[in-house]
């Protein structure tokens, strides 16, 4: 069995909102409550306090009219979250819930039914029927699971909801190879030569919302044009986001038809931006975002995406010969000409072809 999620858009009516927005106070309350009372607990006893929600509903009973799966599922995420602490310290300890800044949403399972789809609506505990706009068809053997409802900066109300199917995917024979090395202005060139020409949106919409971020910091702050100027920075930030996330998906989907296996490297995009000054262009590209969407699409026809160590040396290489440059050559050198059988490169794609030869090298041996 395997999970897969689709969202979708919904329109709540005013109702709707107003327990939407009572539904995630809640859920952010009780986490941040049960998250204090485990570090006093601990302080004086030194030991584990196995706290649930319930414990919370008698001396707060407004917690009673939002739906009691979402407070459930805090508390799960609060118990992974001390999980991951205690397994890996460097997670780091759970940080309690910002009314701000943390992200607006809950989760709620679906029991005996209580969550549909039917007729353009989502039926949701609590909430009853809400509009949404269905956009791809799901298929009939798929099980609903749960739903997680959030809403974005901009005010958008969204809905992921997981479905649980059997997972019937066959290995396909890799015949058909491709290498992908990172490039900062074209996102990446593949082996063939070949550059998707990515747009660079954010560059694109830089001067607009420095113009528009500029207005929203001379405003009032909790003033009703500083409301209205924060919901107009947040739109043009999900506009950007929204199409860098449409063009990768679109670029994915290609490759992952065309090719039965992609090779590519493992790069630390973070230190990357940090020791080079290039944090708005590595953001900007979102090659770790492409690199998942390649990854699934990948695994869901049977298809293979293959990851070559960073350290390869992929650029000082001569992909014909096999010649290595003796001294590391900068990052300014952007063609270079072998020594030894006098081949002129372009270091991308000479970098792509030692990327997906060094995958394949692995992949068959």
């Amino acid at each position: 069995m395997a999970n897969k999620a689709y969202k979708f858009r919904i329109f709540p009516d005013e109702e709707q909102k107003i327990l939407f927005a009572r539904t995630f106070g809640c859920v952010r309350f009780i986490y941040n409550k049960m998250l204090s009372d485990k570090i006093v607990y601990y302080k004086e006893n030194k030991q584990k306090l196995n706290n649930t929600p319930a414990q919370y509903k008698e001396k707060f009973p407004w917690l009673k009219e939002v739906d009691s799966l979402a407070l459930c599922n805090a508390q799960k995420n609060l118990q992974r979250a001390f999980t991951n602490f205690f397994i890996n310290p460097k997670s780091g300890f759970p940080n309690f819930k910002s009314k701000h800044k943390s992200r607006k949403s809950y989760t709620t399972n679906c029991v005996n039914g209580n969550i549909k789809i039917e007729n353009g609506c989502l039926q949701l505990p609590k909430a009853g029927l809400v509009r949404m706009k269905q956009h791809r068809h799901i298929p009939s053997g798929y099980q609903l699971k749960s739903v997680t409802i959030s809403q974005t900066p901009s005010g958008n109300y969204y809905a992921s909801i997981l479905f649980e199917y059997e997972n019937q995917v066959s290995e396909q024979e890799l015949r058909h190879f491709l290498g992908l090395d990172f490039s900062m202005h074209e996102l990446y060139k593949d082996s063939n030569g070949n550059a998707p020409q990515y747009p660079r949106y954010y560059r694109r919409a830089e001067q607009k919302l420095k113009w528009e971020q500029r207005k929203l910091s001379l405003m009032q702050k909790n003033s009703k044009n500083h409301q209205k100027q924060r919901i107009r920075v947040a739109r043009l930030h999900e506009k950007t986001a929204n199409q860098r996330k449409d063009f990768l998906h679109k670029l994915s989907r290609k490759l992952a038809d065309t090719y039965d296996c992609i090779c590519i490297e493992t790069l630390d995009m973070k230190a990357m931006s940090q020791a080079l000054h290039f944090g708005k262009s590595v953001a900007d590209n979102g090659w770790g975002m492409f690199t998942t969407f390649l990854q699934y699409k990948l695994e869901e026809l049977g298809k293979k995406l293959v990851k070559v160590d960073r350290f390869f040396a992929s650029s000082q290489l001569c992909s014909c010969c096999g010649y290595k440059n003796p001294v590391t050559k900068d990052l300014s050198v952007r063609e270079w000409t072998c020594p030894q059988c006098g081949i002129h490169h372009d270091r991308d794609s000479n970098a792509a072809i030692n990327i997906r030869n060094e995958g394949m090298r692995a992949v068959l041996a």
